[in-house]
């Protein structure tokens, strides 16, 4: 885990106090969850770094003495980071039954000062694996914090869930992700951050990530050229090529879903995240069971790229289909 990341953003003050005050008797394992962008792989990391100070004081680590200096550079013997294959970062990738049983050494060697294990993203768990923490958690070792991170807690099996103390990292008011925006967006973006904030699910870190990327300016040109398709039903190979060249393809494959999934919205009568486009004339195109259809094959489209599948022959692909409206 990356050390420099490490901090305790301001709405997640409640639970730092919780566990800090608590501690030691806190549990030993431990799951942080929250949608992306909510800050819950640096507070990890803050908490972790808490626990193996030598000198914490109740506002974090002291950031000096020997097991911090070990964590900068990550080499800190007391800390496991357990996550999937570094050659297998694919979307469906899995952390292997093999990662948790050579955990056990680690668990149950006797040594000075408290021992933390990280396990992210909690999902990855297969059943095997799963089943293999199962009896970690319940014979964990004296003086051993095993931490889960997982976006959707309610992903992890329920064997797993029960042994877990909880703590929600997305619990953020639109006040307190507003007010940490206006501190940390440049001014000239501003005006965008209702937008921003609409996109992000209130998420103040996936609101700034989202700020940095070149298709939020490039979405209501994407949305003319799209109608431009449909209408004249020619030329999708044109379009595709035009898109491929404007927005590297996961920038691409990102804002077409915000915007498919908006499209949808309208002809649900839900309210759409990219409240400063108007998708009536778009919508009146398709009907709901091909706007799934389109979802679904979009959805397969990420797996391909996983397959090696070249990205200019998805984008193709997608391109016919959007004009195939009937």
């Amino acid at each position: 885990m990356d050390a420099a990341n490490s901090q305790v953003y301001p709405w997640q003050q409640t639970v730092w106090d919780t566990l800090t005050g608590r501690f030691p008797q806190v549990g030993h394992g431990l799951l942080f969850y929250g949608k992306k962008g909510c800050g819950k792989h640096a507070f990890a990391q803050q908490f972790l770094a808490w626990i193996l100070c030598l000198n914490k004081t109740p506002a974090g680590a002291c950031g000096e003495c020997s097991s911090c200096q070990w964590l900068k550079s990550d080499t800190h013997p007391n800390c496991v980071y357990i996550t999937t294959d570094e050659d297998n970062k694919k979307q469906n990738a899995k952390i292997k039954i093999e990662k948790i049983r050579d955990l056990l050494p680690f668990v149950q060697q006797t040594v000075d000062g408290w021992r933390v294990i990280v396990i992210e993203p909690a999902e990855a768990l297969n059943i095997a694996s799963a089943n293999a923490l199962l009896k970690t958690l319940e014979e964990p070792g004296d003086r051993v914090v095993i931490i889960l991170l997982a976006d959707h807690f309610l992903k992890l099996p329920a064997t797993i869930r029960s042994r877990l103390q909880r703590f929600a990292m997305d619990r953020i008011s639109p006040n307190q992700s507003e007010l940490y925006l206006q501190e940390h967006l440049p001014e000239n973006l501003h005006s965008k951050i209702p937008l921003l904030m609409n996109l992000s699910s209130y998420m103040p870190l996936q609101a700034i990530a989202l700020s940095e990327l070149d298709w939020l300016n490039r979405r209501a040109e994407f949305v003319k050229d799209w109608l431009r398709l449909v209408q004249q039903r020619s030329m999708p190979l044109q379009f595709a090529t035009k898109w491929n060249k404007e927005l590297n393809f996961s920038d691409l494959l990102q804002m077409f879903e915000y915007l498919l999934s908006d499209i949808i919205c309208v002809k649900l009568n839900q309210v759409v995240k990219n409240s400063d486009l108007d998708f009536t004339v778009l919508a009146e195109q398709y009907s709901l069971q091909k706007l799934f259809a389109i979802y679904e094959d979009l959805q397969q489209s990420k797996l391909k790229v996983d397959q090696n599948v070249q990205t200019n022959l998805i984008v193709d692909q997608l391109s016919i289909q959007l004009m195939n409206v009937t």
